[in-house]
């Protein structure tokens, strides 16, 4: 395992959020969250934080470099449900010269329901391991 960083209950500690609506095709037939549904929301934040931070992900390609997830794990709190409005909120850190790491706090009106750690490791657009681009170690962590 390449887990280095420990995600905080204190939103505070987060620089980026993003919110979502849970919707029904994302839950069973209790209106409660699949597990796997939440990799997705995930997904989604992380996308729209590196928009936010100038560098949108089809430009990060265009560099030559994706940043494939090498591990993922998610410590559910509390369940999601249908239609509820979640706060996914996220920070990174923990960076070499080929991965990084992304914490993530996701809350639903304040409430903590699960909190995560994603690895992400750079390749070239054939899948072999790279550097990371310069900028990733100047991410706000």
């Amino acid at each position: 395992m390449r887990l280095a960083l420990e995600p905080s209950l204190d939103p505070a500690d987060y620089p980026f959020g993003h919110q979502l609506r849970v919707r029904f095709a994302e839950t069973d037939a209790m209106g409660v969250v699949h597990h796997a549904a939440y990799l997705p929301y995930l997904e989604e934040a992380r996308v729209a934080w590196l928009r936010a931070i100038g560098h949108p992900y089809d430009s990060v390609r265009a560099e030559g470099v994706d940043f494939g997830v090498l591990e993922a794990f998610v410590q559910y709190r509390l369940a999601l449900r249908v239609d509820e409005v979640v706060d996914v909120r996220l920070r990174a850190g923990a960076v070499t010269r080929t991965t990084f790491q992304v914490a993530y706090l996701v809350t639903v009106a304040g409430q903590v329901r699960a909190t995560a750690v994603t690895v992400h490791g750079a390749m070239s657009p054939t899948g072999r391991p790279t550097r990371l681009p310069a900028w990733v170690a100047d991410l706000p962590s």
